[in-house]
This record gives C-alpha cells, sequence and structure tokens, in this order.
C-alpha cells in the first residue's frame, strides 16, 4: 500500500527501470518493464503502485522479463469512473499483456493483487504459467477491521480528514508508538499510513474506496476462492506470508495451502503484510528457487473441462517438478520456511 515514487530509481541502489505508458480502451496505463526471457507480472496491492516492487523487480529482471503494472485507479493509471471488480482487473491484465504481446505468465500478486491473480487464473488458465500469492485477499472472509470500516458510508470523508496536518501528526505518533511496542499491527502500520499520502486527491480516493467496496464490506471479504480452488489441479502454486501479518492474518496461507493441493507455502516469519519489501533478497530467492523447480502449467480445454463438471480431477498432466515443498499431506499448522 505504499504509494507512487516521484521518481523512477529503485530503492537499495538497484537499476532505474523506468514508468512507462500505454493506452488500452480510451485510458492510460501505466506500468514498469525490464528483462527478457519468461515474463513474471507482478500485481500489487489496493492503494498501491508498480513501486513497491522497486526492490525486487532489477534482481529478477536479470533472468525474467518483469512487469510490474499500476492497475486502474491506481499509481500513475487514469482513475476513471469505472468497473473496479475484480473481473474487470483480470481484463485489464489481459489486455495489457496483448498489448505488449505476452502470452503467458508467472503470476505473483500481493494482497487484492492476489485476488486479481486467482482471478486471472480462472478466467485465462491457458495464459497462466505458475501461481504466486502473496498476503492475498480472497481465501477467507476476515481482514483487518481497518478496511472494513474503509468500506462504510462517509470513509472518502474520513480519508480525506486523515491528510489532515495534525491528524497526520497524531498517526505518525501513533505508529511509532506500535512499532515501539513491537505489536503485529506496529509491522505493517508505517505502510497503512503510506495509503493515506497515495491518496492526494478526491479522485484517488473515490478509485480506492470503489475497488475496496467490490470485495469488502463491513462484515469483511466479500467472496472467496475456496468454492473454485480445485481448479489450481496442475497449477504450481506458491504461498508467501508474513508471519505477523495483521491486514490478511496469516491463518489464510494455510487454509489456502490446504485447499490447493501441491501448494508451496512460504512463511516470512518476522514480516506483516508485505514480506518481499521487509526481506527482498529472500523473496526474490525463494521466487527464483519455485520458478527454477516447476515446469509450466499445460493447459487442456479438455481437462478443464472434467474439472468444471466433477469438480474432481481427471487424469492429471504430468506433475511440475518439485511444486510440493509444502503440501496438504502436512498438517494444516502453518510451518516456518
Amino acid at each position: 500500500m505504499t504509494p507512487p515514487s516521484s521518481g523512477t530509481g529503485q530503492r537499495g541502489g538497484g537499476s532505474a527501470i523506468r514508468l512507462r505508458h500505454r493506452t488500452v480502451h480510451g485510458y492510460r496505463r501505466a506500468f514498469r518493464m525490464a528483462g527478457k526471457g519468461r515474463a513474471i507480472l507482478l500485481i500489487h496491492g489496493i492503494g498501491d503502485s508498480s513501486d513497491t516492487w522497486r526492490d525486487v523487480m532489477p534482481g529478477l529482471a536479470r533472468s525474467y522479463r518483469v512487469i510490474a503494472p499500476d492497475l486502474l485507479g491506481h499509481g500513475a493509471s487514469d482513475k476513471p469512473r469505472a468497473d473496479y471488480s475484480l473481473p474487470a482487473y483480470a481484463n485489464g491484465m489481459r489486455d495489457l499483456l496483448g498489448v505488449l504481446g505476452v502470452e503467458r505468465v508467472t503470476l505473483v500478486g500481493h494482497s487484492l493483487g492476489g485476488a486479481v491473480a486467482m482471478q486471472f487464473a480462472y478466467q485465462f488458465p491457458e495464459r497462466c504459467e505458475r501461481l504466486v500469492l502473496v498476503g492475498t485477499g480472497g481465501i477467507s472472509h476476515q481482514v483487518t477491521p481497518l478496511l472494513r470500516a474503509a468500506s462504510l458510508p462517509g470513509a472518502e470523508l474520513l480519508l480525506m480528514a486523515l491528510r489532515l496536518p495534525t491528524m497526520r501528526t497524531q498517526l505518525g505518533l501513533a505508529v511509532k508508538a506500535l512499532r515501539f511496542l513491537d505489536t503485529g499491527l506496529g509491522v505493517d502500520a508505517p505502510d497503512l499510513l503510506r495509503v493515506v499520502d497515495a491518496l492526494p486527491d478526491g479522485t484517488s480516493r473515490s478509485a480506492f474506496i470503489r475497488t475496496l467496496r467490490a470485495v469488502v464490506d463491513w462484515r469483511g471479504q466479500v467472496g472467496t476462492m475456496l468454492d473454485r480452488c480445485y481448479l489450481a489441479q496442475g497449477m504450481p502454486t506458491m504461498l508467501v506470508w508474513g508471519g505477523r501479518d495483521q491486514v490478511v492474518p496469516a491463518t489464510h496461507a494455510g487454509l489456502g495451502h490446504v485447499a490447493m493441493p501441491g501448494s508451496r507455502l512460504e512463511i516470512f516469519e518476522d514480516a506483516g503484510h508485505f514480506p518481499f519489501r521487509t526481506d527482498p533478497q529472500r523473496f526474490e530467492r525463494v521466487l527464483r528457487d519455485f520458478i527454477a523447480t516447476t515446469e509450466p502449467a499445460p493447459y487442456s480445454a479438455e481437462q478443464w473441462r472434467r474439472l468444471l463438471r466433477n469438480r474432481t480431477p481427471g487424469p492429471r498432466p504430468s506433475a511440475p517438478r518439485g511444486t510440493a515443498r509444502a503440501t496438504t499431506d502436512d498438517p494444516p499448522a502453518l510451518r516456518p520456511a
């Protein structure tokens, strides 16, 4: 949930990866792209932008073609009065890839981006090679009360008030206190606070609220992927979570891992909702290993029909190499990597 950077440089001494733009369906879409080889699509979370991946993009770009878009309504992309649902975002990713001439990708989605990645894999399985879900939404209904509150009427006024200097100072002091006390919320509080800075005007705040209300209401997340996760049979899948995540609790990682046979689970014990920012070197290493030890998912229209009709797989395609660092044969308790 970090704000878009004002420049194009990378944190941590990485090489510059400039922001680019393409117009799709009349809307200006911003994205970062670097490298050559098999494609990796990095999808950020709500209120965030492609800049959130700046610590991992340069290293990955040495071996892969890495594409990190600003979702519509986020970052430097246009923020129209439009459809901000998960299917619409999945369609937008397909269309951007079409414009860029990219046929298949390894999907890496964080938070809302993880839900978009799952929706993309559901709508366009023939274009998905692997699925990596990072602190993703859409697995269970539970979510932080902060996001539930932000979905209520009047939330735009509250977001505007949070940018007032006096309120901003008080929030900054609260964040320092939470971090000093080493609370779980303190781990994520700085990134949660940045989302306020990433919404400088009414157009940005309206797009944020529209996006949030498409997936969250006062009771929690509106839908889950658990009714369709059986379709992930044969799709190399990895879940990466922060052990101290207070936005989407780490228990969701266990639920998703058990629901996706053959999936791999990686827990960053001391990280919160942004493990790829807390420890970018480890995240890059884990992602590289996952890609190196799995084969791109094969796609069979007949297999897909069989799954939909029977909810159980028919004869599985050749098993991807090394997909199961941790599998559903393991106890459902979370196991650190």
